[in-house]
């Protein structure tokens, strides 16, 4: 057997090939192994995106799992990776399980892990886990019901959801983004933000929100030379801000009401200037080395201290679970900020500035 690696977010390979039923049994051993390691009474989240085979791979997992002794919370249907994240927390279990590969090709699938403080599993823990993946799978998962294990109370439906509207009712001024004189748009993907932002913003104009695993063979990644549909639709229509997130919507695209892309290192300096000025919220602000220079300006501005961290979001998300932090970033699009969980969502940020946006009246025309 090939050995399995994660990377800077979790592991990843192609479906059929490396991506197998049995090598996501390999690696749902090395986490049940090292949770029962360290927790008496260990438990998990566990979510799936859109992409081909996710319920499959994800009901794998949760075979594997509860057979190990592991409390299985389970999402029933699609949800984006900061769901499961937050899942992690508001369910008060150990860790997060996300059968995702993010932005990669539809070929791709992928399995990453989240810390009970609702980020990206530290490093230690991972290269910990890492180490006890076997070279072969030993566990009959085909044999193993999930009917039963809900009848025994060993896997628990838990709607993720619904948790995370609760949060973003409770955080967001949604009636002044749905009531407001401005037009946003939405572009999934194809991804797995689809359902909730119909749900969140019923009257935004929205494109590639159904189903389609193949994702047009399109890597859902929110750059522009794969969101040029979305760039065509902002010129034709009077949209005023237009918001696209990738295949698992933990990073973000933004356009302008002309149509023109707004790259990750502008929409950092965009939501530290709001946060601030706008909010009054205060902290140190954690990017990416490979981020602009501009926000190390901007952070000198406001007085806000900035530090400069190695790429991979779990190296930002650990400093935010320890320090006072009020924004993380990468130029790849990822981005936290203080008031949610220290990790990675896309339709928070856009949220964010569609509120600012509507409170405001200002428009993102520079």
């Amino acid at each position: 057997m090939n050995k399995i690696k994660f990377g800077t977010d979790g592991w990843r390979a192609i479906i059929g090939q490396e991506y197998t039923t049995d090598n996501v049994a390999r690696v749902s051993i090395a986490v049940a192994n090292w949770l029962n390691e360290k927790y008496q009474k260990p438990s998990v989240v566990i979510g799936h995106d859109c992409r081909f085979a996710g319920e499959l791979f994800a009901e794998t997992a949760a075979k594997v799992l509860a057979s190990k002794g592991v409390l299985v919370k389970m999402s029933k249907g699609f949800v984006t990776t900061p769901m499961v994240s937050l899942g992690v927390v508001k369910e008060k279990t150990d860790l997060g399980v996300v059968i995702t590969a993010s932005h990669n090709p539809p070929s791709y699938n992928g399995y990453k892990l989240k810390g009970n403080f609702g980020g990206p599993l530290l490093q230690d823990d991972i290269n910990d886990i890492e180490i006890r993946i076997p070279e072969f799978n030993s566990v009959d998962y085909v044999s193993i019901s999930i009917e039963d294990l809900v009848n025994s109370g060993r896997l628990i439906y838990v709607n993720l959801e619904d948790i995370y509207f609760t949060h973003v009712k409770s955080s967001f001024d949604l009636n002044s983004i749905r009531n407001s004189k401005m037009n946003f748009a939405y572009d999934a993907m194809f991804g797995a933000g689809m359902n909730a932002m119909k749900k969140l913003l019923p009257k935004a104009t929205f494109l590639h929100c159904d189903n389609n695993p193949g994702f047009l063979g399109v890597s859902p990644e929110p750059i522009h030379r794969n969101l040029l549909e979305f760039s065509n639709l902002m010129k034709e229509k009077p949209i005023d801000c237009g918001l696209a997130t990738d295949g698992d919507a933990d990073r973000i695209g933004l356009y302008n009401s002309s149509g023109n892309f707004i790259d990750s290192h502008h929409i950092i300096l965009l939501l530290i200037h709001y946060l601030v000025k706008y909010k009054g919220l205060s902290g140190k602000v954690v990017t990416a080395f490979s981020c602009s220079v501009k926000v190390a300006q901007l952070c000198k501005h406001y007085g806000l201290d900035h530090e400069i961290v190695q790429i991979g979001f779990k190296h930002i998300a650990g400093k935010m679970v320890k320090e006072d932090v009020l924004l993380g970033g990468e130029e790849s699009g990822g981005i936290a900020t203080a008031g949610h969980i220290p990790e990675r969502d896309g339709i928070w940020m856009g949220l964010i500035l569609f509120e600012f946006m509507s409170k405001s009246g200002k428009s993102l025309l520079a």
